[in-house]
């Protein structure tokens, strides 16, 4: 397919363009104040014109949820088995939070705020995928420490994703790289303390 401006457009493209922009919307509103007109204003298409990529606005919510909760668990699933030791792998797990945090701000804000509005099955969904996610953290931080006990490590986890998903408000401060080396470094002593 290609726009308006020649871009040629890979398929599906059009349908990450419409979660990308109700994924700031959604951020900049909350869920309840945007509308199928206002996402679609953002994409240049009209209203109506969203329910060909998507049956409702909720299932696109849904959608935007699971897939960032699947993003999350795949990679850090991914990074732990590649390195070689469990302070390596702690320190991929939180280079991977980070950069994940400081690119989706939008996404983390509305997972926060927004997780209510999904339907119950999606909700739970996605609540499994993130408890799985939270345990590829506690294993690491067993691995690393083995008298920490899982309730505390799970609590470490929480504690730490707290700290890191604070970019939407906190990464405007510094340059990013400057950012991500300050979160990295707080997020290291924070696990380890």
């Amino acid at each position: 397919m290609t726009t308006a401006s020649g871009v040629r457009r890979a398929p599906g493209s059009r349908r990450e363009e419409i979660i990308d922009e109700a994924a700031k919307l959604f951020a900049e509103r909350g869920f309840h104040r945007v509308g199928v007109d206002d996402i679609g204003a953002s994409v240049g298409i009209s209203g109506p014109g969203i329910y060909r990529h998507f049956p409702s606005k909720d299932s696109m919510l849904a959608e935007m949820l699971l897939r960032i909760s699947e993003r999350l668990l795949a990679e850090g699933t991914a990074r732990v088995s590649a390195a070689p030791s469990p302070r390596l792998a702690l320190e991929a797990l939180i280079g991977w939070h980070i950069e994940f945090a400081l690119a989706n701000p939008s996404l983390i804000v509305v997972q926060d705020r927004d997780l209510a509005s999904v339907a119950e099955p999606d909700r739970r969904r996605v609540r499994r995928l993130q408890r799985r996610y939270v345990e590829v953290w506690v294993g690491v931080l067993r691995r690393l420490d083995p008298t920490r006990t899982e309730p505390a490590a799970r609590a470490a986890a929480h504690a730490v994703f707290g700290l890191l998903n604070s970019t939407p408000h906190s990464a405007q401060a510094l340059p990013r790289q400057e950012m991500a080396a300050l979160l990295h470094r707080m997020a290291v002593a924070a696990i380890l303390a």
